[in-house]
């Protein structure tokens, strides 16, 4: 009992250390102060109340958007497979629960996630009373299955990964981790080097199961939502023929590096457009100030829903939720965002899936599994550095044929990596039934 003790202190100090960040980004991003109290397990009465309507109820976990979409499409599956189930969602990030709000039911709740502070979580626990706690991709939070499994609940993990940059720190306290993991009923996991860093944690290899990655199955086209964009593009000047490039999730410095390919481009190609969809929107004042600092018009999709016709280089700013999968089935060319970050990249089977031609920059761990697929059938095209990316940006931009190729291979290599959801599901409700 030791070492809980010194990880609830070591927690509760370290929460108490981070108390101005959360300020500050209740001051920036507005929402995550929305229900604060949840973080203590204290939810209002019609939570509670609902609470206590008698439904069958899984608790599903998620980070943020990503994990978000992993959760949806789970639950989704769930109550196709055992339609009298309903669930508990919940969330770390407030971009999160903007996303979760658009996969839960009309009997599901949404939450934040306690605190892992043992007052918090029997809280919580006391009043959600789950028949499982699903973890989506491998945000473990100790206390919280330690008393989950103390109370007989079975605690699950899908669609999990260990990143590059995780791994030796689980392996270095695999003291700790070990028996944490092997408290898990059923951990399904993304890949064999997934399994084997779990092994290396401390899990045992009899709990751990690889499926493959749920994300193949969270790709949906959203065709209504491609017709209301080319609508708006259309209004803007920017017609059906126009050839674009996508930069999708874009992190600071690459919509600057994309700017400058743009301008490259278009001294062959004059009817080329680019469309910018930074990852966080709190961002766009500084991707609207590099625009007009590269010597572009800006069409900011949040401040003008009914554009005019705009000069010929206009750059479109696309910083509203929720559209990105709409922009994907539009691009000719897509890049990637985070992929020239260091520990990045962002989910690349969405453009692959559109048929877009899908270009990512160096650092991609984040979707290894992932990556590893779509490249052994030439999905999309992954440059060593900025040099190579650029070259091959405009080598398709030029080339309209190899690009719709590329494109076509990408959604191919998705439809025949889809199915992983169904069969995770299946087993999961045979452990709990």
């Amino acid at each position: 009992m030791m070492k809980w003790f010194i990880y609830n202190l070591l927690f509760t100090i370290a929460y108490c250390c981070m108390m101005p960040k959360f300020l500050v980004r209740m001051i920036r991003r507005g929402g995550y102060a929305n229900r604060f109290s949840d973080r203590f397990g204290c939810y209002p009465a019609a939570i509670l109340a609902q609470l206590s309507d008698g439904r069958r109820r899984f608790w599903v976990h998620a980070v943020s958007v990503g994990e978000v979409a992993v959760a949806g499409q789970l639950m989704a599956e769930m109550r196709r497979q055992s339609p009298d189930v309903a669930f508990v969602l919940s969330v770390t990030s407030s971009t999160g629960w903007t996303q979760a709000q658009h996969v839960i039911g009309e009997n599901d709740i949404l939450i934040h996630n306690p605190l892992d502070m043992p007052r918090c979580v029997r809280r919580a626990l006391d009043a959600i009373r789950p028949e499982a706690y699903i973890i989506t991709e491998t945000e473990l939070w100790p206390n919280i299955i330690r008393l989950a499994t103390e109370r007989k609940i079975p605690v699950f993990l899908v669609n999990a990964r260990i990143s590059d940059r995780s791994a030796p720190g689980y392996r270095r306290l695999k003291w700790w981790f070990g028996p944490v993991l092997n408290k898990i009923t059923r951990i399904y996991a993304q890949s064999d080097l997934d399994k084997q860093r779990l092994c290396a944690a401390g899990c045992d290899e009899g709990r751990i199961e690889v499926t493959g990655s749920m994300k193949f199955d969270v790709a949906r086209r959203n065709e209504a939502k491609e017709a209301e964009l080319r609508d708006y593009l259309t209004s803007a000047g920017i017609s059906s023929v126009s050839q674009i490039l996508l930069g999708g999730s874009t992190w600071p410095g690459e919509d600057q590096f994309l700017l400058e390919v743009y301008a490259e481009a278009i001294q062959k190609n004059p009817d080329l457009r680019l469309i910018l969809a930074p990852r966080h929107f709190e961002k766009a004042d500084a991707v609207e100030a590099n625009i007009l600092a590269a010597g572009f018009k800006c069409l900011r999709r949040s401040r003008t829903p009914n554009p005019e016709p705009m000069p010929e280089t206009t750059v479109v700013l696309a910083d509203t939720t929720g559209e990105l999968m709409g922009l994907y089935g539009l691009a000719d060319v897509a890049f990637v965002g985070k992929s020239l970050c260091e520990h990045g990249a962002q989910n690349m089977i969405e453009p692959c899936l559109c048929g877009c031609a899908t270009v990512v920059g160096p650092n991609t761990e984040n979707f290894r599994p992932v990556m590893s697929d779509l490249l052994a059938h030439d999905a999309l095209f992954q440059a060593a550095d900025r040099a190579e990316l650029a070259s091959e940006l405009l080598h398709l931009l030029a080339h309209p044929e190899t690009a719709k190729a590329l494109g076509k291979r990408g959604a191919k290599a998705v439809a025949l990596r889809c199915g992983v959801t169904p069969r995770i599901t299946a087993d999961l409700l045979k452990r709990v039934a």
